[in-house]
């Protein structure tokens, strides 16, 4: 599957591409609809954990909505990635029943059409650190990474949710759900320092969350700090990125026979 993507990726842009415009075809604002959402979950937190519970980030000198930005922007592209990955079969299901198409390639669209987005997202964060004068170090390459390592866990993840979601329509509600728990499941709004000396349990847990790596690599590459336990972290991360896209893509190619009849 992973030959197949790199072989067709020239028609994968083009479709991703392509779904990224639709996405706001016949809208007035068009593409300003985009970051009108995410913008003011930004304010909303910044209001409640900087102004409401006097939150201090645990970099010294860097208040707190710059030290939120980095941890919940990737979060917005692991959350919308999900949340319109599993759907795409249905969305081009006119594209599932023809025999000639290549339907492992839809997850992968759907995902680059996302991560255009994201791409936005962190071009408008680099400007806001730049207004607010803050020290970025060529750390900031790090975002590279980092944002390949969560398209990997992402794609494993859309593979198996799109596939299930053909049979068992209740797939996509199950996902935002969880997706509603997910984000406070990560050290995004709060630190996990926080429970250091309440529930040393509950800071061990939290880097059992996959996303616990991103959002530390995110905040490590605009704000600096140390990346704890990096290399176990790492170690970590793939494999149960490894284990969750051997499996998804794995249902996927299993079920992928049966899409156009059901559909």
């Amino acid at each position: 599957m992973i030959l197949d993507l790199i072989k067709n990726f020239g028609m994968i842009l083009s479709l991703a591409k392509s779904d990224f415009k639709k996405r706001f075809v016949g809208s007035y604002f068009g593409i300003v609809w985009m970051f009108v959402q995410p913008l003011a979950t930004i304010l909303v937190y910044t209001l409640i954990f900087q102004v409401g519970f006097k939150t201090t980030p645990p970099v010294p000198g860097i208040p707190y909505v710059l030290w939120l930005i980095p941890g919940i922007i990737p979060w917005f592209y692991f959350q919308d990635a999900l949340i319109q990955g599993t759907g795409v079969l249905y969305e081009y299901n006119f594209l599932v029943k023809k025999v000639v198409f290549n339907v492992s390639m839809l997850p992968a669209v759907k995902l680059l059409s996302v991560f255009f987005s994201h791409v936005c997202f962190v071009i408008i964060m680099f400007i806001v650190f730049i207004i607010a004068k803050v020290n970025m170090t060529i750390n900031i390459l790090w975002i590279i990474y980092f944002s390949f390592a969560i398209s990997v866990l992402a794609l494993g993840i859309i593979y198996l949710t799109s596939s299930i979601n053909v049979f068992f329509k209740d797939m996509a509600q199950i996902v935002t759900i969880l997706i509603q728990f997910g984000i406070w499941m990560a050290p995004i709004m709060y630190d996990e320092s926080l429970f250091i000396d309440r529930a040393l349990l509950v800071c061990k847990l939290l880097k059992l969350n996959p996303i616990y790596y991103i959002v530390k690599g995110y905040r490590f590459a605009m704000i600096g700090g140390e990346l704890n336990d990096f290399k176990f972290l790492t170690i970590y991360y793939w494999a149960i990125t490894i284990i969750i896209f051997a499996f998804g893509s794995r249902v996927f190619n299993k079920l992928k026979i049966h899409f156009s009849d059901v559909l």
